[in-house]
């Protein structure tokens, strides 16, 4: 397979659509259906290809498993859930009754591999690194766990609390911000780390800006929130409907997990080192995230000038969508899609911008960019089972 088209490439150059009005506003034009997409050479084969998802009893295994439901060239083949193994999979998860193709949940131990052409790992942090480590070098995976995310194993003890325990297989990961690292995520034949939520929404606002040195390495200040979903399915306190319910909770506070992978990626978009200042929120809502990220401008850059370089970045890509000026991201606008909604508006403060940007926590910010770079790990049309309208209201 030949090298992917960049979105910044000559390929890409296309005129201006005009602005669509709706009722809430200007929205992004349309994309056009064929030339926007990244085609590889595979894209029309009929071929399919079994896929298996560990962890499929959480939140992101059922994500993969619901849009994978629509998708021509993957076969779930197994579903891995070792507390639960032997149960049905709508017993597990009800809302996808009609997921009738599906197979029962067993364990991890009684996987044939030999059948097996692609996995999505949705396990723990922590529990992945030797489950990933054993597996034949013919699958490819996408692992959404936080194990490989991070390229100095140091960095993921000082950060994760342990060890890695499989450094080797952390040094072929390639990390999988598909619209940042297309070409590499492309070419991968083993593993993909796919990125966290937050740096995620994070990243696509402030790459291509710290790329273009239009804004500081420094006073960074991102706040951040996201919706109950993101905490996982487990029965925690701070979870339940009385706790959660009719406020925001900030959580993570100085230490959040997600806090070096953001910074990783800032700092290799600018060749510096980069140290943000992070507060993410948990919210009552079931899924959705927003991030709004205060940055100062650098070299007599504008607002305008961000926008344009935003604009220029994004303008073929099928998922990344810069808002019209003025209109601010709503996460009801990407509910249930892999989209990403952003927008940069000129602080009140001199010098300053605000870059927002909105996901769905679990689709983009997960299982959705989890197929996305599956797909192109696949040689497969990258938006492939991914073009679902959003789910309004």
């Amino acid at each position: 397979m030949g090298p992917i088209a960049s979105a910044s490439g000559p390929s890409a150059v296309l005129c201006r659509r005009p602005v669509r009005q709706t009722a809430f506003g200007a929205l992004p034009p349309k994309r056009p259906t064929t030339s926007s997409t990244r085609v590889c050479a595979a894209d029309n084969d009929s071929t399919s290809k079994n896929i298996a998802v560990l962890g499929a009893s959480g939140y992101t295994g059922a994500e993969v498993v619901r849009l994978l439901a629509l998708h021509p060239h993957f076969n779930v083949a197994t579903l891995t859930g070792d507390s639960k193994a032997g149960m049905q999979f709508s017993d597990v998860f009800p809302h996808l009754l009609t997921a009738t193709d599906v197979p029962a949940l067993v364990k991890i131990a009684d996987v044939d591999w030999s059948k097996i052409d692609g996995a999505f790992c949705c396990l723990p942090h922590a529990t992945t690194q030797a489950t990933l480590a054993s597996l034949p070098d013919h699958v490819k995976v996408v692992d959404l766990s936080a194990d490989f995310r991070l390229k100095d194993v140091n960095t993921y003890a000082e950060w994760y609390g342990g060890e890695h325990k499989a450094p080797e297989l952390q040094k072929a990961a390639v990390y999988g911000l598909t619209e940042i690292n297309r070409e590499g995520v492309a070419a991968a034949t083993r593993l993909v780390a796919n990125p966290g939520c937050y740096p995620t929404c994070v990243q696509l606002g402030l790459v291509p800006l710290l790329e273009k040195k239009l804004i500081s390495t420094e006073d960074i200040i991102i706040d951040a929130k996201s919706g109950i979903s993101g905490a996982g399915r487990s029965a925690k306190q701070n979870l339940l409907y009385c706790e959660a319910a009719e406020g925001v909770n900030p959580y993570g506070i100085t230490r959040h997990r997600h806090m070096p992978e953001i910074e990783q990626g800032l700092a290799e978009a600018s060749g510096k080192d980069v140290r943000v200042s992070f507060t993410p929120h948990l919210m009552p809502m079931s899924r959705g995230m927003e991030t709004a990220s205060y940055v100062k401008l650098e070299g007599g850059a504008t607002v305008a000038d961000l926008r344009a370089v935003l604009e220029a970045r994004y303008k073929d890509e099928p998922f990344v969508h810069v808002l019209a000026e003025g209109q601010a991201p709503f996460t009801h606008h990407v509910r249930g899609t892999n989209n990403c909604m952003l927008n940069v508006f000129e602080d009140r403060l001199a010098g300053r911008a605000i870059v927002i940007a909105v996901i769905d926590n679990l689709v983009k910010g997960a299982s959705g960019q989890a197929i996305q770079n599956m797909n192109l790990m696949m040689g497969l049309r990258e938006t492939t089972g991914l073009l679902q309208q959003c789910l309004y209201p």
